[in-house]
């Protein structure tokens, strides 16, 4: 039986490793080493001190609701803007969406600390990664220019679709067969979503066709992000995934809003926005510490421009 031992002390004497149930001397206890957390803090900061104030369940509410919020606001926000506000530059404004993404990821990471960050490792991984912003973006602006053309209840019913073209692209690109069941199951999908078409009363063929696209290109973007970043050396958390995809995705944008959507308005509005995008990307590329509050200024600034040119533009065609 091993007993318990610490260090004990004399006058004039160095310390010395000694039995504690035998010696009279004072003994000193040295405190055990500290743990991880404990020595370096929170692991993850914001996440750490949120997940201590409310029960796992609180939490994974407050995720669901926040998601829900989040992604059916801007899904009828988006809506609004090109059904009814009368913006004509989706591309455009999937770049904002692209910009925005960047930013609320790099605060979320950085600042927060959601996730511990991770970088890329070699130019093979960031050409992959490149790769999967193309698709972004091809997916967003189809999904986005679909919203102008058909109602918002058709747009997620065709979304719904996904599972199906992920299943033809699996099987396409790494040949892998699913089970009879699996395909029979997705007859349903196929089948309710034709009659759907048929009957639904706003029905516009080029939405219709573009809204496909970008679900398909959703399901193509899950089946390549699988066999590109299949290492462990190379799989990324999903949210430093999006900090790198999306402004690669702006910079993939960036031409053809200047060339598709390229009028008056729209290089006003990205003339005068440069300063806050190039302040964006600088912090990305070479990590210079930033506030909250100067990442919402950034946000606001781009905002501003756009709601300011947009106001002029309506302005001008009241006044002719």
């Amino acid at each position: 039986m091993v007993e318990a031992q610490t260090w004990t002390t004399r006058r004039m004497s160095n310390p010395r490793l000694q039995d504690t149930t035998s010696s009279p001397d004072q003994a000193v206890d040295i405190p055990a080493t500290p743990t991880g957390d404990v020595r370096n803090g929170t692991s993850y900061g914001f996440s750490s001190a949120v997940g201590s104030l409310l029960s796992p369940t609180l939490s994974t509410v407050a995720i669901i609701a926040s998601w829900y919020l989040s992604n059916i606001g801007v899904l009828l926000l988006n809506k609004y803007l090109l059904s009814f506000y009368g913006f004509r530059y989706p591309i455009f404004l999937t770049m904002l969406h692209m910009i925005s993404c960047a930013a609320y990821s790099y605060v979320a990471i950085h600042l927060l600390e959601l996730v511990p960050r991770q970088h890329i490792l070699s130019r093979r991984q960031f050409f992959k990664i490149l790769a999967l912003s193309a698709i972004f973006c091809f997916s967003v602006v189809c999904g986005n220019t679909s919203l102008r053309y058909l109602p918002v209840s058709f747009n997620q019913a065709i979304g719904a679709t996904t599972p199906f073209f992920t299943a033809i692209f699996a099987f396409i690109i790494t040949c892998k067969k699913e089970s009879a069941e699996v395909y029979g199951a997705l007859l349903p999908v196929v089948f309710g979503i034709v009659v759907a078409s048929n009957s639904e009363p706003l029905f516009h063929l080029f939405g219709f066709l573009v809204c496909v696209g970008s679900t398909a290109g959703r399901a193509l973007k899950s089946v390549v992000q699988g066999i590109l970043l299949t290492s462990e050396a190379e799989k990324l958390h999903s949210m430093n995934l999006l900090l790198y995809m999306a402004p690669m995705a702006a910079c993939i944008l960036l031409p053809f809003t200047l060339y598709i959507e390229g009028n008056v308005a729209a290089v006003t509005v990205l003339g005068n926005a440069k300063a806050a995008v190039a302040a964006v990307v600088s912090v990305l590329i070479f990590r210079n510490p930033v506030t909250v509050m100067g990442m919402t200024g950034f946000a606001v600034t781009i905002m501003g421009v756009v709601l300011y040119s947009e106001a002029k533009k309506r302005s001008k065609v009241t006044t002719h």
